[in-house]
């Protein structure tokens, strides 16, 4: 029985789905698990502000409830791939599968890879969200700064303007702020996470692709608790 890692894009913009797919191709190993991007199609244009962090929760949780119920054994782990983990915990509450929040995975492995955290927000209304996030965590004195693009998720599509904003942002954290690595804090930046890493030669974490690991991770273990 082939197990399936979900991944959620929870806005309905199919280009963002298309990309995390892209992005996660070299994730589809022989003998792993089946990873499937979804689109919650009801769902927002973009999580940009609390209202929309919160409409989405009780979709994603239905969703995953949903999927749980009709996959069964198949489905293997969820991730939720938006940076304000909207339905992180409700979702959890639905299932006994692993739900993982890109959030969580993303700053996660950024700790592991440098002492100094940067982090690239899309714009500056979930920026808050994200410092009450660092300091429940017990992290905050880990990041060393957060900085937004001020683009909307859909304008992430604009490849020359992102690149140049990602850039602006991404050394302005390395340079002023002593940032010694990076997390891309919107899961619509991840087709531009190798540029970057490239751009600024410090190490840039996709938080989706993060999270994706860690769930292969618990599918290869096999083991309660792994």
């Amino acid at each position: 029985m082939e197990k399936t890692i979900y991944v959620i894009n929870p806005n309905r913009l199919t280009d963002v789905t298309r990309g995390l797919k892209e992005s996660l191709v070299p994730f589809q190993l022989k003998g792993g698990p089946a990873i499937e991007c979804m689109t919650l199609h009801d769902g927002p244009a973009g999580i940009q502000n609390e209202q929309d962090v919160a409409a989405a929760a009780v979709l994603v949780g239905r969703m995953i409830d949903d999927l749980a119920r009709s996959r069964g054994d198949c489905a293997a782990a969820f991730v939720i791939a938006c940076f304000s983990d909207p339905g992180l915990h409700l979702a959890r509450e639905k299932t006994v599968r692993p739900v993982l929040g890109i959030n969580e995975c993303g700053l996660l492995t950024a700790l592991a890879l440098g002492r100094r955290v940067g982090v690239i927000a899309i714009l500056p209304t979930l920026m808050d969200r994200h410092a009450r996030g660092y300091a429940a965590a017990g992290i905050a004195s880990r990041i060393a700064g957060e900085y937004p693009l001020d683009l909307a998720v859909a304008q992430l599509r604009d490849a020359e303007a992102t690149r140049r904003r990602m850039q602006a942002v991404g050394r302005r954290l390395v340079r002023e702020d002593g940032a010694d690595v990076l997390v891309l804090g919107c899961a619509g930046m991840s087709q531009y996470r190798a540029w970057l890493e490239d751009a600024l030669g410090v190490p840039v974490v996709d938080p989706t692709l993060a999270a994706v690991a860690v769930a292969m991770g618990r599918v290869a273990g096999q083991a309660p608790g792994f």
